[in-house]
């Protein structure tokens, strides 16, 4: 196999799991390459996401390793054989990587996460609030890259609306809801789009109001996806450096935790959504 050009995520986080299984087997990159026919540079590659592995050799890498996680390799194989161009590939070369990376990552993920403080979390967002957020960056972009960002972050709501959508959760503290983003018209159509998403059975909408007591949270804001094997789960976060994609296993179960907490603290969805009512009539 050639090697790639570019690595998404995925691919990265594929080689990633492999160089974690190698290393627990107590294995040098050597020693696993002559196990199944390579040399060290390739397996260097694979480890990278720069190069391919095929369904053989990875459950060939997991025997040697002695992994008996039959989910996780399945998973694995998964990633390594899916092969369908994503819509978000019209996007490559005309957007940030990582705004491709989270479209793949919400589109292969089991379950969705969220929790935001400051903004309506995007899946949820109006085009007018996506506008606003996204063409309020200092330097000002171009109105056609603010188009073509406004374009896919409505395109990601497809995991939402496809014949097998994507079970969503999402805990929204009262300040993102008040925040208005945009003129009182669309702050009142962003939190009606909010109130007729949260009648599908699959997506669930808390609240955590600013009368909450004992509430100590307010950094916690995340994006969570959940694999087929909880050990591909991912979390991704804002820094101030750009996106951050989380997937050690000790920061994965305490987000895991963190996101309980959030949701024990936050309203229940039917007081959640009379809150939100209450929002809106406001304006």
């Amino acid at each position: 196999m050639g090697l790639r050009k570019q690595v998404t995520a995925r691919q990265l986080r594929l080689g990633t799991e492999l160089r974690k299984m190698r290393e627990a087997a107590g294995l040098r990159a050597t020693e696993a390459a002559a196990l199944i026919g390579a040399n060290s540079a390739q397996m260097s590659q694979i480890e990278a996401g720069r190069s391919g592995v095929s369904e053989e050799r990875l459950r060939r890498m997991a025997a040697h390793y002695s992994c008996t996680d039959v989910t996780l390799i399945d998973a694995l194989v998964a990633m390594a054989t899916e092969r369908t161009r994503g819509w978000w590939e019209e996007f490559r070369d005309s957007l940030p990587e990582a705004f491709l990376d989270l479209s793949e990552l919400e589109h292969h993920a089991t379950y969705r996460w969220d929790v935001d403080f400051l903004h309506v979390p995007g899946l949820l967002q109006t085009e007018s609030y996506a506008r606003a957020i996204l063409g309020y960056r200092v330097p000002e972009l171009p109105a056609s890259d603010v188009n073509l960002r406004v374009r896919h972050r409505l395109e990601r709501r497809v995991i939402l609306e496809r014949p097998r959508p994507t079970p969503y959760q999402a805990v929204i503290h009262e300040s993102a809801l008040r925040i208005r983003v945009g003129d009182r018209a669309s702050a009142r159509a962003q939190l009606s789009h909010i109130l007729a998403c949260s009648e599908a059975e699959h997506v669930t909408v808390r609240v955590i109001p600013f009368d909450l007591d004992g509430f100590a949270g307010a950094d916690s804001a995340m994006v969570y996806a959940g694999a087929s094997a909880t050990k591909l789960d991912t979390v991704v976060r804002d820094t101030p450096h750009g996106a951050q994609f989380i997937d050690s296993e000790a920061q994965l179960s305490a987000l895991r935790t963190l996101f309980r907490r959030m949701v024990e603290k936050a309203l229940d969805p039917d007081r959640s959504r009379d809150f939100i009512h209450g929002l809106a009539k406001e304006l």
